[in-house]
């Protein structure tokens, strides 16, 4: 069995590029689906005096937008209707231009830092329309309950660790699991390289962003973390793949979160400040168990047990079968709530289960349960996802996971990307979900 490789040093891509003194810096996009509109911020760098900025927004080649901005500081905020452009003339909900995994809809932009009539810098971007929030005890996309079918995504490869060996593995593995009937993935304990969220943007995939755990709880560690979200947030604010932020994950660097306050605290600090840096995307407090205020109930529930024991299958269905019986679960013997915590009616989601572990050559490896052929590993995943669907309190899973990663063979596809089965099985079975699972 292998044991896992540490990785240090620089693992994503340096990007090195010459520019004016006076350049384009930040830029953050605030789309607002409910009124029609997009808001634009952006800095100057340098001497902003004298200078203009030409805007231009167009959607699938056809120009919707242009403004000229003559500076008179280094910030500018402008906002622009696209509610009433002429290319949108039908009802607001079905114009069929904001944002989803099956309509990945982008808005080109392009900004031109000019000082008269020379360019000094140039920036061609794109945002997308899209709105999510819960009510009813639900997850809505754009108004609309959608239902979350992800997949846990470690992002590792056997070539390079925590770098994708080319910007078109990073596409492929968003390829396969789209071609699987995933929707989106979680990133499980790594900041993704900010190709993939590209690709994840424009292919149309639903990424819950995560970052790697500290080992044990400090004060030094919270600091560490709180500057280290600060950062994702700023890098990755734009990208509307992106719907929820997981800054803690089963208790890894509060260990004593249950009973101790200092540990809360953390958790509800970590909670809040990812709301006041953004106002449009979830947070999951703790994703697991033991959770303070948080945007979902995310509950991991291995306990479904192999083929051979049906009892356990029994117990594990009857364990997501109410709002009831969920909450009063104890995964890994962790409570769902840590004390002074309850339930509040946000929307319950299946975030890790299932785990099969399914072999094709190499090494031996690990798993929460385990197949010998592809009939039964087919077989397996339909057991364990049959359950998921027989509830009527979950609304959205994220299945463990997409690819072996070193000892752990409980990928639907090997660590070198190999699919166990035929993907279209995988596929058909995520279909028997419909639409009456999600009203319930």
């Amino acid at each position: 069995m292998k044991g896992w490789l540490r990785t240090t040093g620089i693992w994503q891509t340096v990007w090195l590029e010459a520019v004016h003194a006076t350049r384009i810096g930040t830029v953050k996009y605030h789309p607002n689906v409910d009124q029609g509109e997009v808001t634009l911020e952006w800095e100057v760098e340098g001497d902003y005096r004298e200078k203009t900025v030409d805007l231009r927004i167009s959607f699938k080649g056809e120009l919707i937008a242009a403004d000229r901005i003559q500076l008179q500081s280094a910030y500018t905020k402008r906002a622009i209707d696209l509610f009433n452009r002429h290319i949108f003339r039908t009802p607001f909900h079905h114009m069929g231009w904001t944002w989803t995994p099956e309509t990945p809809n982008l808005f080109d932009v392009t900004f031109e830092l000019k000082q008269g009539d020379d360019v000094l810098d140039r920036v061609e971007s794109y945002f997308g329309m899209r709105k999510i929030h819960t009510e009813n005890g639900m997850v809505y996309l754009n108004n609309k309950p959608y239902y979350q079918k992800l997949v846990l995504d470690q992002g590792y490869w056997p070539q390079g660790l925590l770098t994708a060996p080319s910007d078109d593995d990073l596409k492929k593995d968003i390829e396969l699991a789209k071609q699987m009937g995933f929707n989106g993935c979680r990133k499980h304990q790594k900041v993704e390289d900010p190709r993939f969220l590209y690709w994840a943007d424009v292919l149309g995939f639903i990424v819950w962003g995560e970052c790697a755990a500290a080992a044990s709880f400090s004060e030094s560690a919270v600091a560490r973390l709180t500057r280290e979200w600060i950062e994702i947030v700023d890098r990755d604010y734009n990208h509307p793949s992106i719907i929820a932020w997981v800054p803690i994950n089963e208790s890894w660097g509060i260990p004593m979160v249950q009973s101790c306050e200092q540990q809360q605290h953390h958790s509800l600090a970590m909670y809040h400040l990812l709301h006041s840096l953004d106002t449009t995307r979830l947070v999951i407090s703790n994703d697991g168990w033991e959770q303070t205020t948080t945007d979902i109930c995310a509950i991991h529930n291995y306990s479904h047990g192999g083929q051979e024991e049906p009892e356990k299958y029994e117990y594990y269905k009857q364990s997501l079968a109410t709002k009831e019986q969920i909450l009063q679960a104890q995964s890994a013997k962790r409570r769902i709530y840590a004390n002074g915590f309850a339930h509040q009616g946000e929307p319950i989601l299946l975030t890790e289960f299932g785990g099969i572990a399914y072999k094709l050559g190499g090494d031996e490896g690990w798993g929460y349960t385990s197949v010998s052929n592809e009939r039964d590993f087919v077989q397996d995943y339909r057991r364990v996802i049959e359950a998921v669907y027989a509830s009527r309190v979950i609304h959205g899973f994220c299945y463990t996971q997409l690819t072996d990663v070193e000892q752990e063979i409980n990928g639907l596809l090997t660590y070198d990307r190999k699919p166990k089965c035929d993907l279209n099985e995988i596929r058909n079975i995520h279909e028997m979900w419909n639409q009456e699972i999600v009203e319930h």
